[in-house]
């Protein structure tokens, strides 16, 4: 040890502090060998070395309160007893007398890219270390010359605790006698430029509730779990051929309290979960709740990738809410922004004084529209951290699928870019290679957590975006249908009277509907910034606005693909969703908004009850046209089919606000038909037209079928109408002789 180590030490600037600090053996003699105990202790007015609870005094070689005890062997254990500068006695253990905690193996792993749970490895953690418990911190800053943690329990004296550097730019302590709800974050500073930050833990399990930027040390093993029977249903389920009825909330303006206050994760664990169970919707979809910095960012713009937002509540709250709607029988998705993260000081960017998450070009660094930058998903740390945060959603918080945000983003190097301001790849081609591998891969560790589904929010026409893996698909379960979601409302916002000449806005989805698996959205993307409400966008006086909403909502869970309705839908809210304030509950107080939830509760039993409407959502099996031709008419319909083609529904849907008599549709058996769903009922808000509940067939040959119903069409109204089985006449046949 020299002077300048020790200046080093007290001025926070020394790169390698096992070196220094901690017990060392030292020559006295050219005999005998004898150790110092160092330490450097800015709080103390005087110190003392415990050993076996005999006290050592400690000489202070340096003003600032850098200490030595001088022992004639290297004892076990020992403690310091200090006193403070305000004049406190305090006893605490040394960090620097404990080993490294992390094995060859696991640093191997990260530096690989393979380590798909690091988690575990990488954050803070509570251990017990040589019979001592606490806090083990672990963070990879590899061009960093030091890191330190600063905290609650040090006085955020970033000169204080100091960390080991490993193998692969790992730096990494153990801090005895600290625990669950410690403050802390990382003091880097860089071996470039002079750079130095503090930094929030990548790998935090808990943050401060903004502005704070803080991480919180957290004992996730504490939460009991009770969703077992949950659990074991999910993994023997097939997510393809069975009902997906999804309810997208943001958790802050779904409901608000008195006050306007915001309703935490056991409140939202009460009313949110028994109304989403009420409505009759098989999950609910989460706008992101990881840590983020700006409410106004809606959760795309995460600081915390294993944090949920402490706005909220804590982790064992949030597993709560998880745990209540897998008893209520609500699976839950969380909406996961792999694509960018935001330039704030405390978080990822430039994290060690370098693009260490991302690119340093910023032609493939950054989001110039959205102000972020863009993660390297070609460098192993990178994968490795991304994929860990997936994962840890779904084993951690027992979710059942991530929405993933922006994929066409990622998929291009040109996106939203112009010439000149994007790298081909190494084809000279627009696509990005690294980002297409690290999908893959994500898909791949995904699928193997049981029952657990992926969903991509894709919007151009790239190829096998939910085919698998192995048939060279990104792999993901399902696909966001942004084309339809267009094309309908795109239509439903035109005046009845021309929507014949948009009749092509109906029919173009089937062109492509089978050429991956679809989920169909209306998301919080379509009613704000301008885009008006679901119901704002329709056409008409007020009953007109409400007709049109009852027919889109009708024949959108008639139409092949899974459904997604953002929430405030089912309410008929006019005004656009605002993240700051809650949805419109006064508004169930009028017949019309009342009578629209109702609906929207009885199609979600309705599709619940009728498996042709899910059991084969993506095979032309499960669909087949009657008629898209009266084209002057507006009016369209189509059958629905089981996977055992022992049921369907015929759906006939009337875009104009025109009562259409006699109407006469070829059918494929004889009998009776039921009304099962009307959405002109006058329960429903509609003017009750319809057909009194049931029909029978005629043997007169239409639509190329050998039988056929005439019936009322109701104005901008969707009839379902299902075959009775055994209800065809009898037939008579004569014997040949």
């Amino acid at each position: 040890m020299t002077h300048a180590d020790v200046e080093a030490i007290v001025g926070g600037h020394h790169g390698d502090p096992f070196r220094i600090l901690g017990p060392h053996a030292v020559k006295r003699d050219w005999q005998t060998d004898a150790w110092e105990i160092r330490a450097f202790l800015p709080q103390a007015k005087s110190a003392e070395v415990v050993v076996q609870g005999k006290a050592e005094a400690m000489e202070a070689l340096h003003p600032e309160g850098f200490f030595v005890a001088r022992l004639e062997r290297r004892p076990d254990r020992y403690s310091f007893r200090i006193e403070t500068r305000w004049g406190e006695t305090v006893e605490e253990d040394d960090p620097y007398r404990f080993p490294p905690l992390l094995t060859s193996f696991q640093l191997h792993l990260h530096g690989e890219g393979t380590n798909y749970e690091a988690y575990g490895m990488l954050g803070s953690h509570i251990v017990d270390c040589e019979g001592v418990r606490g806090v083990r911190f672990t963070v990879w800053a590899p061009n960093a010359m030091v890191v330190a943690v600063a905290g609650d329990f040090n006085g955020w004296d970033t000169r204080r605790h100091p960390m080991r550097l490993r193998d692969g730019g790992i730096w990494e302590i153990f801090i005895p006698n600290i625990g669950t709800g410690t403050i802390y974050k990382y003091f880097v500073l860089s071996r470039v430029h002079g750079y130095k930050e503090m930094k929030a833990d990548p790998y935090a399990f808990a943050s401060e509730v903004p502005p704070k930027s803080g991480s919180i040390v957290v004992d996730l093993a504490r939460y009991e779990w009770a969703d077992e029977a949950w659990l074991d249903r999910r993994a023997k389920t097939d997510w393809l051929t069975s009902p997906m009825s999804i309810y997208e909330v943001h958790l802050g303006s779904w409901l608000h309290a008195e006050g306007h206050r915001v309703l935490n994760y056991r409140e939202l664990a009460d009313k949110l979960v028994r109304y989403v169970r009420d409505m009759g919707y098989t999950h609910i979809e989460l706008m992101p709740i990881q840590e983020h910095p700006f409410s106004g960012s809606w959760g795309y713009q995460v600081t915390g990738y294993f944090a949920p937002t402490s706005r909220y509540g804590s982790p064992d709250d949030f597993k709560y809410f998880i745990d209540r709607c897998h008893a209520e029988n609500i699976g839950v998705l969380l909406d996961w922004v792999p694509a960018h993260f935001p330039k704030d000081a405390h978080g990822l960017a430039h994290f060690d004084g370098t693009a260490l998450y991302e690119h340093e070009d910023p032609r493939k660094g950054e989001h110039r529209d959205w102000g972020t930058k863009i993660f390297n998903f070609g460098r192993n740390e990178v994968r490795t951290f991304l994929i860990s945060s997936a994962l840890f959603w779904l084993k951690e918080y027992h979710l059942d699928g991530l929405r993933v945000d922006a994929v066409a983003s990622m998929l291009y190097l040109d996106y939203s870019r112009p010439n000149g301001e994007w790298i081909p790849n190494m084809y000279g081609g627009h696509e990005n290679l690294e980002a297409i591998d690290f999908l893959k891969r994500f898909n791949e560790q995904v699928h193997k957590v049981p029952g657990a589904i992926s969903v991509a929010e894709e919007s151009t026409a790239y190829p096998g975006v939910s085919r698998p893996v192995y048939a060279n698909g990104l792999g993901f379960t399902f696909k966001w249908n942004m084309g339809w979601m267009h094309d309908m409302l795109a239509y439903f916002s035109q005046d009845p009277v021309y929507r014949k000449f948009h009749h092509n806005n109906l029919t173009f989805s089937m062109l492509y509907a089978f050429s991956e698996n679809y989920v169909l959205p209306i998301s919080h993307d379509e009613v704000v910034h301008g885009k008006a409400s679901l119901i704002g966008k329709m056409s008409g006086d007020e009953w007109r606005k409400f007709a049109n909403v009852r027919c889109f909502m009708a024949f959108m869970y008639g139409h092949p693909g899974k459904k997604l309705l953002f929430m405030g839908a089912e309410l008929g809210q006019y005004e656009e969703w605002n993240s700051e304030a809650s949805l419109r509950w006064d508004l169930l107080q009028y017949d019309f908004h009342n009578k629209l939830q109702f609906f929207n509760r009885e199609l979600n039993r309705f599709y619940h009850r009728e498996r042709a409407l899910w059991e084969v959502d993506f095979h032309w099996s499960g669909f087949e046209w009657v008629d898209f031709r009266d084209v002057e008419n507006s009016t369209i319909s189509f059958l629905r089919w089981s996977r055992d083609r022992s049921e369907f529904l015929l759906f006939v849907c009337n875009f104009t606000p025109i009562v259409r008599p006699n109407y006469r549709l070829g059918v494929p058996k004889a009998g009776t038909y039921l009304e099962l769903l009307n959405t002109d009922s006058e329960m429903f808000g509609g003017s009750n037209v319809g057909n009194g509940g049931s029909m029978r067939a005629d043997s007169v040959p239409d639509h190329n079928r050998p039988f056929s119903v005439c019936i009322t069409l109701p104005p901008l109204a969707v009839l379902v109408l299902k075959h009775q089985p055994g209800s065809e006449p009898e037939q008579h046949h004569g014997h040949k002789v």
